[in-house]
Formats: structure tokens, C-alpha cells, sequence
């Protein structure tokens, strides 16, 4: 569902709904929560005419300079569709149809908007609209005059037919009126009032002109006229008089509200209010805009709107409304309440008493009815119904409109009254300490000192069980008072609220509840605890505490009146951490906040019916717990506009914000009327928002520097008492991206990003091997030169001295055998000093082979070293050389190594082993390389496998090489059964790339780096 059908749906069900409220009948207009936004104060521009209220919430105001659409906070002028115009620019009459159409009257003619299109309706063009109506058959009725004739024109299915154009219906056809029972009515001047349905019409005649119609509460007819009111009753015209309204007077619009008040507007006497039998008037001189009416409109949730020649003015309900002087109280100032037994409410006032009584107020003061003093402070009534009433002039009784002066009782200011069970009553006053009145008509005087305290008590309560008395005091403090002597006292140091205590309420179970100016203290069986902001109040300072017959607590304090469930009550009395949830009424629902209370008692009272009376300093204010005003309807939310960079845009489906918008701005309202200035919003921009967000009143959302993407913007409100429509509205929108911000552009980014790291990366990799092959190429060259000089040097001088050594011998055959022997071992010393140089220049000048044939240069060693054996006569050991997988490039200095160490492997193998066999196995695995040389000799002992022989350097130079180049060395041997060599490389160091293969070569003999 979009946007617009979801407001409309929404709109018709509110329009249905039976929740929607309507004002108190039993008030008079100044007991209503009033507001008036002036035309002096720029809230509108020009006189309204007409009012209408369309199911999306929003209130339409037609004025002299356009159409104007309202929220309760904002008014905006109305733009119709780029190419399109009203008729006129006065708007005349407005009307919002059941099917959600406005209607448009104008001087000009007649138009209606829906679903964002403007109809024009050119056949009726060329006179004004004044007045629309629409009738329970769903025909539309318009009323103006063309020319010099009037007009009521019928609309159904977008077609019109018009009646009157012959004159019939005089100069003007003004205020269509359909009445309870169907009837169609039209005003005619100056012919007077047809009935124009049902056919055949029917003309009543009248000298006046008409200025409105409505029925009385019997459903007579009820005509507007100059001179004042009229009733058609039996087809005649008659007055109808109002109580206190004089005539003649001018009414120009009558209203009847839903809950049966009529509303009468006059020409310059104000707002004329009549309900259950009373009368009142609100004019300017009580805040009301102007004194001239030109037109009344109740809107869904109940509320009056009345349009005057100098702004717009709205009634509407209070939840706490306050009974004043202008209601009979003899005096605003009212110092203590009381519900009296035989249900009447009795005042003290700085006027006498006043006695409250169905609606009724009777006032008692001092020079009719024998009263002390005028000023009334304090009240009380023991359980045998006797009243006793406190003045500035003494106490006395008060029974059947009488006092009685109890003259044994000095004067005095008296803040408190209370009785115990024994029928004493006491009395505190402030600076001649507590009064006891025994029964016997004794009277006892006890100094404030005696209980502990310099100042006065404020507030006392009776204990029923026990039979003491608790007192609560000016500057703070409790004291529980019995038999003469003070039996218990708290103070702050004991958890008390500091200050005040303003009231004392004492439970069945014998709980003790103290208000406090530091919050509300309950003590009980000793113990002290107090309720304050940190548990949830809206502020510490406590006036009174009491408890409904639905068990909800009410608690005055200085911001506002407070309703807690008893049950959260208790479980906080349960336990002190516990928070609670209270609902407030403040200024908006009509309770007055008060830092101080009156300073007398009782400053509360319940009557009988369940309501509870306190006191706000400028009358008495009721609230009825079973019948609060409470506002049920969900309020609708429309997101209005966005302005992008100090561009405004309508908030049209879809939205695309063009790339780089930097400062954005959503504009939103919700259309609850009753008090908008108390709507809470919560907001979520699903995109970047995680959750949603309380922004309490604030109607705008600011966001900056979004980056380009889809967002769906998203908000719900709350009415004034905290009813939420969870539905809400919500915005799609997207902001476009700079050709920067744009995928493919960041793609490309990155893929030349990744580009030059791998060209950086590829030269570094040609840096590197330039390198490694120069050095490797130098270590080659090296190597030839040694081997070169080996041979041609170290060689050929071991050759001659062998061939002198021979010569020697040769010469002392038979001469002398002991230097024989001496010159045999020199002999082959020096045999075997040239073997293995022989074996050293065969493995360098084979190192330096390009192939990278292991197995090769592993078979042609292998061949080399049977050769050997061979030519010694020692005999040649049979030998293999298998590969296993697919051979792999090694690098150069990586196969020397591991040719080293494969070639003495198999030179120990050959010469040492004795071995039937030898085999080889190279292995090119896919996560490394293996290389096995295997053989069936005598094998080796266990101190030779670990540390090899003294002063041979093979197998330790064998583990130091392998552990060098990455790799680790196995050997495995045991007497008789052979042994078995496994060199082990990783294949990232075996086939890795030659950046990755960094190497130390050492010395076999001398450990150090080659």
C-alpha cells in the first residue's frame, strides 16, 4: 500500500472511529484549555471563512488571500499543480467529503482536490460558493449566487445541476443545512427559508436575513437572524431566548457540538456557549482573537475551532478542569477543601465558606451567618458529622448553614485540625503550640518544644490502633504523639523527605505515608523510605498523596498531578530500587503546579461519586479517575518535505538527491490537534540509523554529508496522551553518487591500485634475481677458480711428491724394512689425501652443471662411485635411482645443497657400509620434496648416528646444511640392518619463488657462513 492509500485508510478509520472524544457539556467555555493564534502576531494572513478537516488530519483554513493548510503548529499556504489555478483566490467554503475530496468554494466558482489532481468544474463558473454541504446520500450541496440570482447546485458522479437561476430562490442561496430528520433547508434572501427536500420544496417566509442554522435539543429548527435566535416549531417562527444573554444581539454561525452543546457566533459579542441548561459567553476581553465570529468547525477529536476577524481560537477539553469565581466561587483563592458526609464540597476561601452541591455553589460568609471571620483556613469533620471550621476570627462549628463560635479556644492562625477515636479533637496552631479539646470540654495546651521542634506541624493524622497522633512539621520531621509523650520521631537522618510535610495518609495496615518537599515517605514498623525522582517521580516536592476507588495513587507535586498503579507502589515499597512508571498531567492537561501548598489542611478531598478536588491557588481543580479526558486516537503522521542543500522538494515516492548533497532536512508533523505541542516523534534513516531514536517534540531531522546509497526514511508519533500510531510514515530516497563515488570508478581504483603493487612488485621480483644470479654467477666463477687450483696446484704437487715417495721406496727395497714401513704409510696417506681431493674438485666442477636434472646428477655421482670401487678391486655395489611424480624446477643454489647432501649420503654408503644394495628415492611431493638414500650394510652404531665420528665432519655438516636451507635431515641405522637417509623440504622453500629463499651455507668443518 503507498503512501496515499495508507493515509486515506488511516483517515476514514479515525473518522469512524467511537473513540474520538467531545467537550464536558458540564463546562463552562473557561473551564476548556483555549488557544488563539492572531492575525497582529503573523500566524495568518487576512479573515478565515472556512474550515474543513481531510481524513490524512490536516485542518484547511479558507481565507481572504488562499488556501492554508494547518498541523496546529505550522499554517502553510497551498499551492495548487504547476499549470493549474482555483477560480479565485478568496476561498469562500470549504468541505472534505466522506470519499476524502476537498471541496474549494471560491467567489469564482467551485473546484475539489484528491489524489493530487485539481477538477475544475466550468459549468458552474461565474458566481461564488458560500456554503457546502454534503447530505447522507452522499450529494454534494453548494450554495452561493450567480450574478444577481442564488444558486444551490446538487454534484453527484462529477456531474451538477443548479436550481434557482430563475430567482426563485431571491438574491442569495446561503447555508445549506440537512437536519436530523433529513430535511434539506436553504436561507433565500430576502425570500426567507426553503425547505428544498423532500419535493416538492416549500417556502417559509421571513423578514430577516439568515445568518446560520441548527436544531435545538427537542430538534426544532433553529435560524440565526439579526435580531437574535428563532425556532420554526408548527411552521412558525418564534424567539428563543438564552439566560443572560440580552437582545438584541446578532448570531452569524450556530454549531452543535457531538456531545449536544450549542455554539453560537455573533457579529460582535464573542462566543455564546449553551449547555444543560446554562449559558455563557467568552469574548475578547477573556483572550478570545476577536469579538466578530465568521465561522465554527468541530474537528475528529472533538475539539471547537472558532475563525474571528483577528485569528483562529480552539477549545478543547482539559483532564483537570478548575471551578473559579466565574463559576460562583465568592473568592479565587481557596485555602482547603473538605467532601463533607452529606456530599457537598465545602471551600474555604478568603470569602466565607462555600458549599459545593450539584453543580450549585452556596456561599456562608461572616455577616449572614455568624461566621468568625470571612477568611476560612482550615476544615475538618469528626465521624459524628460535626463540622469544624477554622477563620482568621476563631473556630467554630458549622451545621445547617450555622456557626457555632467555640470561644474557649484562643484566636489564632489554625494550619491543621484531626480527632483521635476518643472523639478529642487537636488542634495546631503556628506559634501557640498543639491544642487538645477533650471530649469533656476540657482543653490542654502543648508547647511545640515539648515534641522537639521550634516550628509548627503542618499536617496530623490520627492513629485508629493505636490511638496516638502523628504530626508532620514546617521545616521537616515526624513525630508520633501519645499518652503526653512523643514515642517515636524521623527526620532526614532517618530517610525522611527533607522540607515540608504537606500531607499525612495512613493506611488500613498501619502504613504511614508522608509527602515531603524531598519526596514521598512511607514508614513502616520503624522503617523509613522515600520515592523520589531517582525512582521515577517527575520532581521531589510532594503536596498530598491520595488513593482512587480503582486503586491508582494520585500524587500532587510541583510539576504536575501523578497517577501510579497501587501495584507498582507496592513492589517499590517491596523493594526501594524498584522504578516506577507514572503518567503525568501537567499545565496542557490543566493542573497547575505549585512549588508551596495552601499551608492548611485539608488541601485534598474525595466525594463521593470518586472524584478527587485539590487545590491550584485560583480555585478548586476535579478530576474524575473514571472519566478522565483522555485523547485514544492515533495521531497521523505525514513526512511533508525535504530540503537538500536549501532546495525544497515535496516528498515524493522514490526521491533522487543529486550527488554531494551535503545538508538535508526532513520536515514531518503529526495530526493530533488536542494539544500538538505535546506530539513525540521517533525517528530511524534505515541506511545509517541501527535503531530508532527519540526526538520528543522536534519536527525536523538533520542529517549531513550522506554518502550515496539507497535510505528509507521513517518516522511515528505519539498524541498528548501518549497513544502511538506505530504505522507512521516513510520516505525512499537515494542520493546519487559523483562519478568518484561510483562502483566502476572505484573499481578502477583498485584494479590500478593492484596493478602498480604488481608492477612494483614484478620489479622488485627482476631487482631481486638480477641480484641473486650475479652473486650466484660470482660463487660459480669462484668455485671453477678453486677447483681449477686444486687441480693444477694442490693435485699435481701430490702426484709428484707421490712419484718421490715411490722413487724413495724403490730405492730402499731390501735395505732397510723399518723405513720401508714408514714410506708404505706415506704411500697411502698421501693415496688417499688425492682421492678426496679428487672427490672435491668431481662435486664442485659438478655443481656448476645447468641442468637441473637431480636425479641425473644423482645417477652420473652413483656411476662415478662404483667406478671407484671398482677400479680398487674392491668390487661395484648394485645401486638404483627412482623418481617419484613429476620432476620440478629447483633453484640452482638449492640444488647444490641438496646434491651435497644426497652425494655424501651415497659416498658413506659406497665406502663405509658394505652394503649388498643401495637405493635412492627422489619423491617430488605436492607440499615438499623428500630424498631417500637407503642401504642393507653393517649400519651404524647409536654414538655415531648422534654426534658421527671424531674428527669427521659428514653427518654433522649433513644436518647443519639441510637445517640451513629450510629443510631437516633424518638418519635411521642399527647394527646389521642398514641404514637410511631422508632429507625433507617444504615445498614453499623448494618451489617457491627465489625472493622467498633466503639461505646460509656453512662451513661442514667450521660452522660458518659460506
Amino acid at each position: 500500500m503507498d503512501r496515499s492509500h495508507r493515509h486515506i485508510a488511516l483517515g476514514i478509520l479515525l473518522a469512524c472511529c467511537r473513540c474520538a472524544s467531545a467537550l464536558n457539556p458540564s463546562l463552562d467555555i473557561n473551564q476548556y484549555a483555549h488557544k488563539a493564534w492572531t492575525v497582529r502576531d503573523g500566524y495568518f494572513q487576512g479573515l478565515i471563512f472556512a474550515f474543513a478537516q481531510t481524513p490524512d488530519g490536516y485542518l484547511w483554513l479558507g481565507t481572504e488571500f488562499g488556501l492554508m493548510r494547518f498541523d496546529g503548529v505550522r499554517s502553510v499556504p497551498w499551492q495548487p499543480p504547476a499549470g493549474q489555478n482555483l477560480p479565485g483566490r478568496s476561498i469562500k467554503s470549504l468541505l472534505a467529503a466522506r470519499d476524502g475530496r476537498l471541496w474549494i468554494g471560491t467567489r469564482e466558482g467551485l473546484a475539489s482536490w484528491k489524489d493530487g489532481k485539481l477538477t475544475q468544474y466550468p459549468g458552474l463558473a461565474g458566481g461564488g460558493f458560500v456554503d457546502i454541504i454534503e447530505d447522507r446520500k452522499g450529494t454534494i450541496w453548494a450554495s452561493g449566487s450567480a450574478g444577481i440570482a442564488g444558486r444551490l447546485c446538487a454534484i453527484q458522479a462529477g456531474s451538477a445541476r443548479c436550481y434557482g437561476e430563475d430567482g426563485s430562490l431571491g438574491r442569495d442561496a446561503n447555508y445549506p443545512y440537512e437536519d436530523s430528520k433529513g430535511n434539506l433547508w436553504v436561507a433565500a434572501s430576502p425570500k426567507g427559508l426553503w425547505l428544498r427536500e423532500p419535493d416538492p420544496p416549500k417556502l417559509y417566509k421571513m423578514p430577516e436575513s439568515v445568518g446560520g442554522l441548527a436544531e435545538d435539543d427537542s430538534g426544532a429548527l433553529l435560524i440565526a437572524t439579526r435580531d437574535g435566535l428563532k425556532r420554526l416549531v408548527n411552521e412558525k417562527f418564534e424567539a428563543y431566548l438564552l439566560p443572560n444573554v440580552p437582545v438584541p444581539f446578532r448570531p452569524t454561525r450556530l454549531l452543535r457540538d457531538r456531545d449536544g452543546g450549542l455554539w453560537i457566533g455573533t457579529f460582535d459579542r464573542g462566543l455564546i456557549h449553551v449547555h444543560q441548561g446554562r449559558t455563557d459567553v467568552f469574548t475578547q476581553s477573556n483572550r478570545l482573537s476577536g469579538d466578530a465570529i465568521t465561522n465554527l468547525f468541530e474537528d475528529r477529536e472533538g475539539n471547537i475551532w472558532v475563525a474571528t476577524a483577528d485569528g483562529l481560537d480552539r477549545f478543547r477539553d482539559f483532564a483537570v478542569p478548575t471551578i473559579s469565581a466565574k463559576q460562583g466561587l465568592s473568592n479565587a483563592t481557596v485555602l482547603s477543601v473538605l467532601a463533607a458526609q452529606d456530599g457537598s464540597i465545602l471551600l474555604g476561601t478568603q470569602g466565607g465558606v462555600n458549599a459545593w452541591k450539584a453543580g450549585q455553589v452556596t456561599i456562608y460568609r461572616k455577616r449572614d451567618s455568624l461566621l468568625p471571620g470571612d477568611a476560612v483556613e482550615s476544615l475538618f469533620q469528626d465521624d459524628r458529622g460535626r463540622i469544624v471550621v477554622s477563620t482568621s476570627g476563631g473556630l467554630a462549628y458549622f451545621g445547617n448553614g450555622k456557626f457555632v463560635p467555640l470561644s474557649k479556644v484562643p484566636g489564632g492562625t489554625v494550619n491543621s485540625i484531626a480527632a483521635d477515636k476518643a472523639g478529642n479533637v487537636w488542634i495546631s496552631r503556628s506559634y501557640q503550640g498543639l491544642f487538645h479539646l477533650r471530649s469533656d470540654g476540657s482543653i490542654e495546651q502543648i508547647l511545640w518544644t515539648k515534641l522537639g521542634h521550634k516550628d509548627h506541624a503542618t499536617a496530623m493524622s490520627p492513629d485508629p490502633v493505636q490511638g496516638g497522633l502523628w504530626l508532620g512539621f514546617l521545616y521537616g520531621g515526624l513525630v508520633y504523639f501519645k499518652n503526653g509523650e512523643v514515642r517515636a520521631s524521623f527526620g532526614s537522618a532517618e530517610g525522611l523527605g527533607e522540607g515540608l510535610v504537606g500531607d499525612l495518609q495512613l493506611d488500613q495496615d498501619g502504613t504511614l505515608w508522608a509527602p515531603t518537599q524531598g519526596g514521598l515517605s512511607r514508614v513502616k514498623n520503624g522503617h523509613v523510605a522515600t520515592l523520589t525522582t531517582r525512582n521515577g517521580l517527575p520532581c521531589d516536592t510532594v503536596h498530598w498523596m491520595k488513593e482512587d476507588d480503582d486503586h491508582s495513587v494520585w500524587i500532587y507535586t510541583a510539576c504536575g498531578l501523578v497517577r501510579i498503579a497501587r501495584r507498582e507502589l507496592d513492589a517499590w515499597a517491596a523493594d526501594s530500587r524498584q522504578t516506577i512508571h507514572p503518567t503525568v498531567f501537567d499545565v496542557s492537561d490543566g493542573v497547575r503546579s505549585n512549588s508551596l501548598g495552601t499551608g492548611y489542611t485539608p488541601s485534598v478531598a474525595q466525594s463521593a461519586d470518586g472524584k478527587i478536588w485539590f487545590l491550584p491557588y485560583d480555585g478548586v481543580s476535579v478530576i474524575d479517575p473514571r472519566h478522565l479526558s483522555v485523547n485514544k486516537l492515533p495521531p497521523p503522521v505525514h513526512i511533508e518535505q525535504i530540503t537538500a542543500d536549501r532546495k525544497t522538494r515535496d516528498a515524493s515516492p522514490h526521491l533522487r538527491l543529486p550527488a554531494l548533497t551535503r545538508d538535508l532536512e526532513i520536515d514531518y508533523t503529526a495530526l493530533s490537534l488536542v494539544a500538538p505541542e505535546k506530539n513525540r516523534f521517533r525517528i530511524k534513516l534505515e541506511g545509517r540509523d541501527p535503531d530508532w531514536k527519540d526526538v520528543g517534540t522536534e519536527r525536523k531531522a538533520s542529517y549531513n554529508d550522506l554518502p550515496p546509497r539507497h535510505y528509507r526514511f521513517r518516522v511515528i508519533a505519539s498524541n498528548n496522551n501518549g497513544v502511538w500510531n506505530e504505522t507512521g510514515d516513510s520516505l525512499d530516497f537515494s542520493v546519487d553518487p559523483a562519478f568518484y563515488q561510483t562502483t566502476w570508478f572505484q573499481a578502477a581504483c583498485v584494479a590500478a591500485f593492484l596493478g602498480v603493487l604488481w608492477g612494483l612488485h614484478r620489479l622488485r621480483l627482476h631487482q631481486l634475481a638480477r641480484e641473486f644470479n650475479a652473486h650466484l654467477d660470482g660463487r660459480v666463477d669462484e668455485r671453477l677458480r678453486v677447483a681449477r687450483d686444486l687441480h693444477d696446484t694442490l693435485l699435481q704437487s701430490f702426484h709428484g711428491l707421490l712419484m718421490q715417495f715411490q722413487s724413495a721406496r724403490n730405492l730402499l727395497r731390501g735395505r732397510a724394512e723399518d723405513v720401508a714401513q714408514v714410506l708404505d704409510r706415506a704411500l697411502d696417506d698421501a693415496t688417499r689425501a688425492i682421492t678426496e681431493a679428487r672427490d672435491t674438485v668431481q662435486t664442485m666442477r659438478s655443481s656448476t652443471v645447468i641442468t637441473n636434472e637431480l636425479a641425473q646428477a644423482v645417477r652420473v655421482l652413483a656411476e662415478e662411485l662404483a667406478a671407484q670401487q671398482r677400479a680398487a678391486n674392491e668390487g661395484a655395489i648394485p645401486f638404483s635411482v627412482e623418481v617419484d611424480g613429476a620432476s620440478r624446477e629447483l633453484h640452482p643454489i638449492l640444488r647444490d645443497e641438496v646434491y651435497r647432501i644426497t652425494g655424501e649420503a651415497l659416498r658413506n654408503a659406497f665406502r663405509h657400509s658394505r652394503a649388498r644394495r643401495i637405493e635412492v628415492e627422489i619423491l617430488y611431493e605436492p607440499r615438499k620434496l623428500r630424498i631417500r638414500v637407503r642401504d642393507n650394510g653393517i649400519g651404524m652404531d647409536a654414538s655415531v648416528l648422534d654426534e658421527g665420528r671424531e674428527g669427521h665432519w659428514g653427518l654433522p655438516g649433513m644436518r647443519e646444511r639441510a637445517k640451513a636451507i629450510g629443510g631437516t635431515l633424518e638418519v635411521w641405522s642399527e647394527q646389521g640392518a642398514g641404514t637410511e637417509v631422508e632429507l625433507t623440504i617444504p615445498d614453499s622453500v623448494a618451489y617457491g619463488s627465489p625472493r622467498r629463499r633466503r639461505f646460509r651455507f656453512l662451513d661442514r668443518r667450521t660452522g660458518a657462513d659460506s
